[in-house]
């Protein structure tokens, strides 16, 4: 039975969920074998308090954007049931878990993402597979060649698409064939792997010539000297 994987990333007011900070937008991505069902959840959520200007900074989403939109409470279900079950995939996994977490527990509802659901990290992926480096998302995006140059800002959904390319590279296996050539200090200078066109290739036959046939017709006398018969004229 495949595994349902889902992409999440959330956007927040601020970065503490227990001084109050409340999630201001889940994006989810749904993945069965390791490829993108186009099946997504998305929701932007009307906080208890206005947005820190330094959040707004990040992703650009104003209190009055969201002054419309409905409350934690009204749809906490809804993400719950698209959720349950899945393995979640999500980077820096215990900033997203902590919120979402919060928010349910002071919506009074008993259920926590992370005991029906599991979570994979994919900065602690990350990290454990180059240490010492930088992981963020834009760092791995630029390891792996992955094209986020429309990411301005942070978007819950356009984040865990370009992490559902970032996952599938990172535990994919190799992502260079330089081997460790060209690379800079920090390891940002990887190339990904360009694949290529057999369709397109034509392969040249290079043909032996007489001098070259007859340096071989000549070690074929030599085995047949020092063996039962040289194996290539038996097969010929």
């Amino acid at each position: 039975m495949s595994v349902r994987q889902i992409i999440l990333d959330t956007e927040t007011t601020g970065i503490d969920p227990e001084a109050g900070h409340n999630v201001i937008e889940i994006g989810c991505v749904e993945m069965v074998r390791r490829k993108l069902t186009g099946n997504t959840w998305h929701q932007y959520i009307k906080p208890d308090r206005e947005v820190e200007a330094e959040a707004i900074e990040v992703h650009g989403i104003t209190n009055e954007f969201l002054a419309d939109k409905p409350r934690f409470a009204e749809l906490a279900h809804e993400f719950l049931e698209f959720v349950r079950g899945a393995e979640l995939i999500i980077h820096n996994a215990a900033f997203d878990i902590g919120f979402l977490n919060t928010e349910l527990a002071r919506n009074g509802i008993n259920e926590r993402v992370d005991e029906i659901c599991t979570v994979i990290d994919t900065l602690m992926l990350a990290r454990k597979k180059h240490p010492g480096q930088r992981n963020s998302l834009d760092a791995l995006c630029r390891r792996y060649g992955i094209d986020n140059s429309h990411r301005e800002l942070h978007g819950a959904l356009l984040d865990s698409e370009i992490l559902a390319d970032v996952y599938l590279v990172l535990t994919g296996g190799q992502t260079s064939l330089q081997l460790g050539q060209g690379d800079s200090e920090d390891g940002e200078g990887e190339e990904p792997i360009r694949r290529i066109d057999a369709s397109a290739l034509v392969l040249p036959i290079v043909r032996a010539n007489t001098d070259e046939i007859a340096l071989h017709e000549a070690f074929l006398d030599l085995l047949d000297k020092k063996s039962d018969g040289a194996v290539w004229r038996n097969l010929s």
